[in-house]
């Protein structure tokens, strides 16, 4: 069923939940164990979870003694090899606490243009989800250019929830709710609720590096959020440190409503819409 507010987020049948890197990472890498928990909790109350991590390069900075995120392409492509393999060891072992078992799922731009691969993709993530596995998902920084990159993990969790058809997606990064303008400026406000259909462009989002680790920012999760509920898909933007009470339906963040006659825009040729829940296959 569709959440088509934040308390029907517990009874969701399929929810993605992606976390970025600042939040998971340097000092923020004790909040994987808070993610995880909350996961398993949803896991256990039967709601099918797919992750969207942020977080290989990040991992890697400290391994690699590089002070910050590198600059050039193949110095990020060593450190995403690197740090994957890291990431998804700390997310494992913190799911053998609930007795689950985790799957790599790594995708790049070119994959969801790709009809193939994008059933592909999907018939993996299906069987992984039937088998009661939590799928994490992240870019494939390896071997990803800047042509074939989705540009931001938040794009890449609102498509990932369009493909699999999820009934909800919860952003996660460091701040609790979307502003009006950034926080710090005089006269911001939080937003509580973005209906379907409202305007946007009256708002000042931020949006660039968030602590050096990581990109995005709030301008990037308002165009994801508006991306998966064009499609259906209700959209909770929120603080990492607030999972739990994210997917437990509590009036946290900033939710964005599904459209009620959902229209999916397409990775395939540009400009391509379909009607469903779905990409196109």
């Amino acid at each position: 069923m569709t959440a088509t507010t934040r308390a029907d987020i517990p009874g969701a049948a399929r929810v993605v939940v992606k976390v970025g890197s600042s939040s998971i990472s340097g000092d923020g890498a004790h909040r994987i164990d808070t993610i995880v928990e909350a996961l398993s909790r949803a896991h256990g109350a039967g709601t099918e979870v797919v992750l969207v991590s942020s977080g290989a390069i990040a991992t890697a900075l400290p391994l690699l003694d590089l002070e910050g995120r590198p600059h050039d392409l193949a110095t990020q492509q060593a450190a995403a090899a690197v740090g994957q393999n890291v990431l998804m060891w700390r997310y494992q072992t913190s799911l053998d606490r609930f007795g689950l078992l985790a799957g790599q799922v790594l995708l790049t731009a070119g994959d969801l243009e790709n009809a193939t691969h994008r059933s592909n993709a999907r018939r993996a993530m299906e069987r992984l989800l039937g088998l009661g596995i939590l799928p994490i998902v992240n870019e494939n920084d390896t071997v990803a250019t800047h042509e074939i990159r989705f540009g931001d993990n938040d794009r890449l969790a609102a498509l990932v929830a369009q493909l699999i058809g999820a009934d909800a997606l919860v952003l996660l990064s460091d701040i609790e709710t979307l502003f009006t303008r950034p926080p710090s400026e005089p006269g911001a406000r939080p937003i509580t609720d973005v209906a379907w259909g409202d305007d946007l462009s009256e708002f000042e989002f931020g949006a660039g590096v968030v602590n050096g680790v990581g990109t995005g920012g709030a301008a990037t999760k308002a165009s994801a959020a508006k991306l998966a509920s064009t499609a259906g898909v209700g959209v909770l933007v929120t603080s990492a440190d607030l999972v739990a009470s994210a997917l437990s339906g509590e009036s946290v963040g900033t939710w964005f409503a599904p459209h009620p006659d959902p229209v999916t825009l397409s990775t395939g040729p540009v400009g391509a819409v379909t009607r469903a829940g779905t990409l196109s296959a």
